[in-house]
């Protein structure tokens, strides 16, 4: 049985675990608020939330809510959760949420906008700083086909000032007491506490699916899927976890896109990390989305792929039995092969952390800036250092690429060149040319052959201008 609370109601069901959260809520629960859009993540028409708590060391169990795509969701990753639908935030009047979108005309057809309310519902319920920024992020994974987004800024602004006065109050709490959402939100934590407490894994046995978010096998295989055997990885506390050790950084290869770009550490050492991770699909995918699952999915273009692969990322793979590593650059075999067996799943990763002397950068470019698939994508990481005459040398360097091969690309022989020379523009002109040869993109739907080598070589310039601003663009060209 999976046990969960929908808004105020809890739910114990037996029905297959594979079955869209989207499913459930709207044929079984007959809350039809909740909409059916592109069944693939990308309009946030059926944005719902989900809220767990989660224990920071030597703190009390904290109640933690995050938005997410109910489309792309299956049941057996909802176990002890509070899931909370549109019909959820509901009160006698508009809540002030709702209000916000009316009086600022910010909805014609209505389709979308209960995910849009869900989503600033989720900022009101999140410890992020009550900024207008912050509100229209929130809100990156919702379409709106036909109001325009000015009258829905202005609407978000509005929502964001409802937090000014929040400072340290328990998010739900606040929004509980000050009538932003409805009075029993204040009652949810000690609610999930006296929920029996398990992890609800699945099935066992090597014809199981391994499941983390879903977030792409659940586009391709929807409707085998939902009876399909399936052991769920994304609430396995084994694989959770983010740890900095000895100068590496080791994370669980459930660990979520937004745990990955929200902690405060790899910030540190990844001063514009979030805008990297700002590149990479929405918010609602972002919070559900595993970093292995994006390995094992294969895509020649996965971002996190590229981002790692420039970071030298070592894999850990069990089948429950037996362990063994394994290079990410060596994973990938052909398109969509793994050197993997199908029982074996990644339990971690890690990757050294950059050095004081060290340079990294992610680029992407895609048809929109968000949530999108790339055309091409690359990352570079440098490590520099003095030579005896005083002058700065690239002493190590790793270039990764996708889009332009049947699998994400490591440069091996480009990033063997930049070994001990100067950075200057003439260096970049060379090593453009080597990385041209160790490249096979095809045309496609993303861009021909030409363009995606021309966007490969405006990338490499892009990721030597960030790094040396002192370089001749026009030199370049």
């Amino acid at each position: 049985m999976i046990q969960f609370i929908l808004n105020n109601k809890e739910i114990s069901t037996s029905l297959p675990p594979g079955m869209l959260l989207l499913d459930f809520i709207r044929y079984h629960q007959h809350l039809t608020g909740t909409k059916i859009g592109c069944r693939e993540g990308d309009c946030g028409a059926c944005t719902v939330l989900l809220g767990e708590l989660k224990t920071e060391l030597n703190q009390e169990s904290a109640l933690n809510y995050r938005s997410v795509t109910s489309c792309l969701t299956p049941l057996g990753n909802v176990q002890g959760k509070h899931v909370v639908s549109i019909e959820g935030i509901n009160m006698q009047e508009l809540n002030p949420i709702q209000k916000a979108m009316s009086d600022e005309s910010a909805t014609q057809c209505g389709f979308c906008t209960p995910g849009f309310i869900m989503s600033l519902s989720g900022f009101c319920l999140s410890r992020k700083e009550p900024s207008p920024e912050n509100a229209i992020a929130s809100v990156d994974g919702n379409i709106c086909r036909c109001t325009g987004y000015k009258s829905i800024e202005r609407a978000v602004a509005c929502v964001s000032d409802l937090l000014k006065t929040r400072d340290n109050t328990e998010p739900a709490l606040f929004a509980a007491e000050q009538k932003i959402l409805p009075a029993y939100f204040s009652g949810i934590r000690e609610r999930l506490l006296k929920m029996e407490a398990y992890e609800f894994s699945g099935k066992e046995g090597s014809n199981a699916r391994f499941v983390g978010g879903g977030t792409d096998l659940y586009v391709q295989k929807h409707d085998e899927m939902t009876h399909a055997s399936i052991r769920f990885m994304l609430e396995d506390q084994s694989l959770k976890g983010i740890e900095i050790a000895d100068n590496k950084c080791i994370l669980g290869a459930s660990s979520t896109v937004t745990d990955f770009g929200e902690n405060p550490a790899l910030q540190s050492y990844f001063p514009e990390l979030k805008a990297y991770i700002k590149l990479i699909s929405s918010t609602p995918i972002r919070n559900i989305a595993t970093i292995a699952g994006n390995f094992v999915n294969a895509s020649p273009i996965g971002d996190l792929t590229i981002f790692f692969l420039a970071l030298e990322t070592e894999l850990e793979l069990s089948d429950g039995k037996n362990v063994r590593t394994i290079p990410l650059r060596k994973f990938h075999t052909g398109y969509k092969q793994l050197d993997k067996r199908p029982e074996e799943f990644i339990t971690r990763l890690w990757f050294e952390l950059p050095f004081p002397n060290s340079k990294f950068n992610f680029e992407k470019v895609s048809k929109r800036t968000h949530l999108d698939i790339a055309s091409v994508n690359s990352a570079l990481s440098l490590q520099l250092e003095n030579d005896a005459q005083g002058n700065e040398i690239i002493s190590k360097a790793l270039l990764s690429a996708g889009g332009v091969g049947p699998t994400p690309v490591f440069l091996e022989k480009t990033a063997a060149f930049l070994k001990g020379k100067t950075p200057d523009e003439s260096l970049i002109i060379d090593i453009i040319k080597i990385a041209q040869t160790e490249i096979k993109p095809i045309s496609d739907a993303r861009g021909t052959e030409v363009y995606k080598r021309l966007l490969l070589s405006q990338l490499i310039k892009a990721h030597f201008l960030k790094f040396f601003p002192q370089l001749k663009a026009e030199a370049l060209l």
